[in-house]
């Protein structure tokens, strides 16, 4: 806890990265020989505490973008450019359907996809989430999209 919170300036976020540790910990193979348990356990923190800010980084890196996509700045004030009411209940009604086909997915699929595509996380941050290759991430992404690309016959 200490290490997280020197490093994050957040108890809340130490304890997230406390149970996400445990969590990693916890997967380790029994068998596996660790020389330094210590320095093992230290690195994977750190591992953690970066895999954060590089998911911190993208999500204000998307959250920039669609802000200069959907806003106007008028001095230095942002105007939404909201859609009308039409475009809104089509944008909706597509996403019912692309949520409807995602859940037709196999589980691993779905979770492959949601990992990436809306936590942000990479294809090697993915797979290791699912304890899964990068190879199958991107297998299980592609056949993802794939899916949502048909078109109903």
């Amino acid at each position: 806890m200490r290490f997280f919170a020197a490093r994050s300036g957040s108890a809340v976020e130490a304890e997230d990265l406390v149970q996400e540790l445990y969590l990693k910990v916890s997967n380790t193979e029994v068998d596996a020989d660790i020389a330094n348990p210590r320095a093992y356990l230290f690195r994977l923190a750190n591992n953690l505490m970066l895999d954060r800010a590089r998911q911190a980084r993208r999500s204000g890196a998307r959250d920039t973008a669609y802000r200069q996509v959907t806003t106007e700045t008028r001095g230095s004030e942002d105007i939404a450019d909201l859609p009308s009411v039409e475009a809104a209940l089509a944008a909706r009604q597509r996403l019912d359907q692309l949520t409807t086909r995602l859940r037709s997915l196999p589980a691993k699929t779905q979770e492959a996809f949601r990992l990436h595509k809306f936590e942000g996380l990479s294809h090697a941050e993915t797979a290791a989430r699912l304890g899964v290759s990068r190879s199958a991430v991107e297998k299980y992404i592609s056949a993802a999209l794939k899916h949502l690309l048909e078109v109903d016959e």
